[in-house]
């Protein structure tokens, strides 16, 4: 089971990831809805496609876009549709 904490809670915990590129791709009902603030920031990767993100917060700490996830993803990323993956300090143990 791979789960994620940050600022010592639980954020998300699941057995179904999938790991493209190092990172692991929570469903998004694995992650706790509480913890997740939309963000305006957005990336395009080549391959994936335009990355969307979420600001946690967490006992009134905020980790700016620290999951990312993406809506639309290109065809060749289609296994990460409806999921989120995380960094900027949140640890995920497999």
């Amino acid at each position: 089971m791979a789960r994620a904490t940050w600022n010592g809670v639980v954020i998300a915990d699941s057995e179904d990831t999938v790991v493209v590129e190092g990172n692991h791709y929570f469903p998004r009902d694995a992650v706790k809805a509480d913890v997740l603030r939309e963000s305006d920031t957005h990336s395009v990767c080549p391959w994936k496609g335009t990355a969307s993100y979420y600001t946690l917060e967490v006992d009134g700490a905020t980790n700016a876009d620290a999951a990312w996830y993406y809506p639309e993803p290109k065809d060749a990323a289609s296994s990460i549709r409806g999921r989120i993956a995380f960094w900027k300090g949140v640890t995920v143990t497999p």
